[in-house]
């Protein structure tokens, strides 16, 4: 059973909202509270690559990321992006700790992971930017595949 396409749209809505706000505090926290700098150094003493590159990559992301997802813009690039942050972040930090997050874990990061992309399969919905600018084609490509499909199967 798939929901009516406006509860979809509002659930898409509220899931990219909540998601862009952790992203875009944790960027900001990258940028303002710790200073890229000190990201850097974090970065160099757990054994990330071009730490800091890294720190200046990873703070982009995901304000830039986290702002795409608020807005409802490029939501699938910025998806992607955030989810390769993330798969990041749980290599080089959280894999070793376990799952949960009180103990440095992962679970977060997975679960940030696992929400981009969704985020980035699904699109922006209706109430976004992608929507205003670029209208239906996104959504109306995959009903006209399907019906397509099923009439193979």
């Amino acid at each position: 059973m798939t929901l009516p396409t406006p509860i979809r749209d509002v659930g898409v809505l509220l899931a990219r909202i909540g998601v862009g706000i952790v992203f875009f505090a944790h960027g900001w926290q990258k940028l303002v509270t710790n200073g890229v700098d000190g990201t850097a150094a974090f970065f160099g003493q757990v054994g990330v690559p071009l730490p800091t590159t890294s720190a200046w990559f990873a703070t982009g992301v995901e304000l830039l990321g986290g702002a795409a997802l608020i807005l409802g813009a490029a939501v699938p690039v910025a998806g992607v992006l955030l989810a390769l942050q993330m798969i990041g972040a749980f290599v080089f930090v959280h894999a070793g700790n376990g799952l949960f997050v009180d103990q440095g874990g992962y679970e977060l990061v997975l679960t940030l992971a696992a929400a981009s992309l969704l985020l980035a399969a699904v699109g922006a919905g209706r109430f976004s930017l992608d929507h205003l600018l670029f209208g239906r084609r996104r959504s109306t490509a995959p009903a006209s595949a399907d019906l397509a499909s099923a009439g193979r199967a």
